[in-house]
Formats: C-alpha cells, sequence, structure tokens
C-alpha cells in the first residue's frame, strides 16, 4: 500500500534524511522517498500501517505532520 504524508518543518537535506531514517525503521515501510521540495515523504507499507504509527514516527524525528493519504 502506497502513502504520503505531508510534512511541516523540513528545511534541508538533513530534515529530509532524519525522516526518511525515522520512516525505515518501523517494521513493514520500504521504499521511503522524502522531497524537501513537495514536503512529503512516500512510503510503501506491506500491511496497513497505522497513521498513528508513521505520524509518531514523523514526530519523533521533530516535524509535524499534516496529512496521511
Amino acid at each position: 500500500m502506497k502513502k504520503t504524508i505531508s510534512i511541516e518543518g523540513m528545511m534541508c537535506n538533513h530534515c529530509t534524511a532524519s525522516v526518511k531514517k525515522s520512516l525505515e525503521a518501523l517494521p513493514n515501510v520500504s521504499e521511503v522517498e522524502v522531497s524537501l521540495e513537495d514536503k512529503c515523504a512516500t512510503l510503501n507499507t506491506s500491511d496497513d500501517s497505522s497513521d498513528t504509527l508513521l505520524k509518531a514516527a514523523v514526530e519523533s524525528a521533530g516535524f509535524k505532520v499534516i496529512d496521511i493519504k
């Protein structure tokens, strides 16, 4: 299942790397791509990873989740 997370607060490539690392650490998450320009992360999950879990991972890296689709 493909998901897109809109993220606020990323300012540089270090920020995108932090978000990517946090999301990749979750079980069943793969192919994480984070775009500084689009202010979002796209990823694939092998199951229906809960939006709450994805949000917590991004926020633990210090950023705000605006939306998850």
